[in-house]
């Protein structure tokens, strides 16, 4: 299992500069699909429901107060740590959702299960530290697969 710091600088490697919503939404996004495809965590980090979607605290520490960033800006990570099957994972989520501009990924991440269950009855501009489990992002994920609703 790697650090967010090493997915993060794996994407930002392979992406350039971009957002810090972005990033934080573009590591979840790994983190979830990963686990649903292999169940196994890709990264060791938890995430948790903030109110503009999941975000890593130890990411969010690391590039407080930056709005964009690239790689060179994040000091932690070594994306050398990612072995061929984390990286297919998370080429894959960049295939898929890193065209998307922030605000679209902090929208469908809004609109899906393991952000929502963790929220529970919180309104939507509280704030909340709830973990987002693995297995709720394994279960939820896993459904758009196999095609049954969670």
């Amino acid at each position: 299992m790697v650090s967010v710091f090493d997915v993060a600088k794996y994407i930002l490697e392979k992406q350039g500069r971009m957002s810090t919503w972005k990033l934080q939404k573009l590591c979840y996004y790994s983190q979830a699909w990963h686990y649903t495809w292999t169940e196994r965590r890709l990264i060791e980090e938890e995430f948790q429901a903030w109110r503009n979607g999941p975000v890593c605290p130890e990411l969010f520490t690391a590039h407080k107060g930056m709005f964009m960033i690239d790689a060179t800006e994040l000091s932690k990570g070594d994306s050398s740590k990612l072995d061929a099957d984390e990286k297919d994972s998370v080429d894959v989520v960049l295939k898929e959702y890193g065209d998307r501009e922030p605000y679209d990924l902090r929208t469908q991440s809004h609109s899906e299960a393991p952000w929502i269950n963790a929220r529970g009855n919180l309104p939507e501009d509280a704030s909340s530290d709830v973990v987002i489990t693995v297995e709720d992002m394994g279960a939820y994920y896993g459904s758009l697969i196999y095609g049954q609703e969670v």
